[in-house]
């Protein structure tokens, strides 16, 4: 966490909070959607540096932790972060030895190991997020339930179309064209 003081969470724009927000074309929300992007790729670099880590192994630990108890395998990690099965056990050989994570073995087939987290590595993560997660909800609270119903099918739908999309690419560099079904959303 820096050393600075963390600002005050930010109050939304009373306009905004009483339902009168500016309309915006097609185009204008692709330029803020871009924006926000870009952003938040320069934001994970600067979250990983700060924690000690790679971004890709930043996010191997970011699924961990969204699986919760329901630990996932590190096949099932290489899939969430689009690695090969090889890559997956280097990354969470870092992992392991930075004491982020263990390994435990699967209690229903013991060939198999689960990936959990361990609590100092969350409570570290929690530490740096948490104030930037706190602004994040503040601003969703400033947007009525039907408005948040359609903030989350739009994050929802635009990260299935890009898992999708990313798969198709990878078809064409297959040779298998990709276009053509409905893969399943590997990062979803």
């Amino acid at each position: 966490m820096p050393d600075e003081a963390v600002e005050p969470a930010a109050v939304p724009d009373e306009a905004a909070a009483a339902g009168d927000r500016p309309t915006a074309t097609p185009a204008q929300a692709l330029s803020a959607m871009d924006d926000l992007i870009a952003g938040s790729m320069v934001g994970q670099q600067e979250m990983a540096q700060r924690l000690g880590v790679n971004v890709t192994d930043l996010t191997t630990f970011a699924y961990v932790l969204q699986a919760g108890e329901n630990l996932l395998t590190a096949g099932e990690l290489a899939t969430k972060v689009h690695v090969t099965t090889g890559a997956v056990t280097g990354i969470l050989n870092r992992l392991e030895r930075a004491g982020w994570i263990t390994r435990r073995a699967d209690p229903t087939d013991r060939r198999r190991v689960r990936v959990a987290a361990e609590p100092e590595a969350v409570a570290r993560v929690l530490a740096l997020y948490g104030p930037y997660y706190e602004r994040l909800t503040a601003l969703f609270a400033s947007y009525s339930p039907d408005e948040i119903a359609v903030l989350t099918d739009w994050f929802r739908r635009a990260t299935e179309l890009a898992n999708a999309y990313r798969e198709e690419m990878r078809g064409q560099e297959r040779g298998t064209g990709g276009g053509g079904g409905s893969p399943e959303a590997p990062g979803g």
